[in-house]
């Protein structure tokens, strides 16, 4: 008889998966069978000793329903190690925020600014771990899910949807930069124009329109975050490349005796520095914003386990506190009170040392080609955010190459109709980061604690006070943060 399905080899070991979870429906379970593999002559050799024959009958008493158990041949998925999860989240974490922190410095000073880039980053991974512990425990395979579980429906399309504004707005940053760079601004040569001079390449629009159409669509329209590893490791690599030669470029001119001194504590002298101080803390806390990518990358953890993941967590904490505070200090040193909300574009200009352009290029340049690199892994989340929103209940986008081509065409639209009406980067940072950043990286991580905290995973008092404080912090930073930028905008319409 004709069949599309094919034998499964007898040597091979096979999972039953449930699909269903009466304890909790709303949440597929990871827990499943494993069946041992199947010898064919010892099965006939022992219904033959015990008197029977090897016949077709067979014992159908086994009451389960076949159709909730997918049968999945051990071997077919392969993880990745810790080191392709440090750089997808690292890469998660480090993107156009990076750029906006020497001009944060220069509103808080060097020394309150240090403090709040380490502080940030403690508390993003204390809600990381948090995160990653109570996903585990009720099941959960994505933010939202671990959302619901905890805070009911509601909650989780309001997670979705800050996801989702979060995660475009990023990406809309991005594209901002690469046009400032690539083509210029108003008061900035773009790196073209310093090359080949006044061209098709001045048109900030279709430049960024084909560097989605050749660079990024591609990228995007991988289905596996774990596709995206070696593009991680590149794009880390690359952002070190600009932090290693903007703090070479800083202590150069130090030991030369060229840099002005620099402000120390924030400044409190006038209206105008009181507003900035309140518009620029949100900003800070969208630094360290990769919540939305953790359970993708636990998910395909090679192994996954709580503390595998807490260790991938620690160390990109780690590296990111050294790679944000260095561009930090190294960019306001530079810059001083002419530093930019986007400190790229600060590289235009004469360094005041040997090889001043070539090493403008190559922060610019190379910046360029990092952010290229970290698009499609927050376009991934952003993808799969949406397509859960949407289309609820569908097959996997894996295994929909047709919808995920579509998504995946929408919004990359959407981004590049965003990047043409928004003016600047701070003006995205400052309202995602009195929002949704702040929402997604503090406030809904401390609610899922506390909520499921008091059920079978207890929180000790260590773990409850930090989730409290985080909550009350980040409401209160999400108020001052909303009134600072209503003011500011009314500020400057009048």
């Amino acid at each position: 008889m004709d069949s599309n399905y094919s034998a499964i080899p007898k040597n091979s070991h096979l999972e039953l998966q449930s699909l269903y979870d009466s304890e909790n429906p709303a949440v597929p379970p990871k827990s499943h069978v494993k069946l041992s593999s199947f010898d064919e002559e010892s099965f006939l050799d022992s219904k033959n000793l015990n008197g029977q024959d090897g016949g077709d009958d067979f014992d159908d008493t086994l009451d389960f329903d076949i159709a909730s158990y997918p049968l999945i041949v051990e071997g077919s998925k392969q993880g990745s190690g810790i080191s392709g999860a440090v750089f997808n989240l690292t890469t998660s974490i480090i993107g156009a925020g990076i750029m906006a922190l020497p001009a944060t410095m220069k509103v808080l000073g060097l020394v309150w600014g240090f403090i709040l880039i380490i502080l940030m980053g403690i508390l993003s991974e204390i809600s990381v771990e948090l995160l990653v512990r109570f996903s585990v425990s009720c099941k959960a395979s994505s933010y939202g899910e671990v959302v619901q579980c905890a805070l009911g429906r509601p909650a989780r399309i309001l997670s979705e949807i800050c996801i989702i504004v979060n995660n475009a707005g990023v990406l809309v940053v991005y594209l901002i930069i690469m046009g400032d760079v690539m083509s210029g601004s108003l008061h900035h040569m773009g790196v073209f124009d310093q090359w080949l001079g006044h061209g098709v390449w001045d048109h900030r629009m279709l430049l960024i329109f084909a560097t989605v159409v050749v660079f990024l669509a591609p990228l995007c329209a991988l289905d596996k975050i774990d596709s995206l590893s070696l593009t991680s490791a590149a794009s880390v690599a690359l952002a070190v490349v600009f932090v290693v030669v903007a703090c070479g470029i800083a202590f150069i001119k130090l030991v030369e005796g060229k840099i002005e001194s620099p402000r120390m504590t924030p400044d409190f002298g006038s209206k105008k520095a009181i507003l900035d101080l309140l518009v620029v803390i949100p900003i800070m806390t969208n630094a360290y914003v990769c919540h939305f990518n953790v359970q993708p990358i636990y998910n395909e953890l090679e192994g996954p386990s709580p503390q595998k993941m807490n260790r991938v967590g620690r160390i990109t904490t780690v590296l990111c506190v050294v790679i944000y505070s260095s561009t930090a200090i190294a960019g306001y040193l530079l810059f001083g009170k002419d530093t930019e909300s986007d400190i790229l574009t600060n590289f235009d200009r004469d360094l005041g040392i040997r090889f001043s352009s070539v090493l403008n290029y190559i922060v610019r340049v190379g910046y360029i080609f990092h952010l290229l690199l970290v698009f499609p892994v927050v376009h991934f989340s952003l993808r799969q955010t949406v397509d859960a929103l949407v289309f609820e209940g569908s097959p996997p986008l894996t295994e929909s190459r047709k919808r995920c081509f579509i998504l995946t065409l929408v919004l990359l639209g959407l981004i590049y109709l965003g990047s043409t009406v928004i003016p600047n980067i701070w003006t995205a940072f400052k309202f995602t980061g009195a929002t949704t950043a702040v929402s997604l990286g503090f406030i809904f991580p401390s609610l899922i604690a506390l909520k499921l905290g008091r059920k079978g995973d207890s929180l000790s008092l260590v773990e409850k006070t930090l989730s409290w404080l985080m909550l009350i912090m980040a409401i209160a930073v999400s108020i001052v943060g909303i009134i600072g930028n209503v003011y500011s905008l009314r500020s400057k319409s009048e």
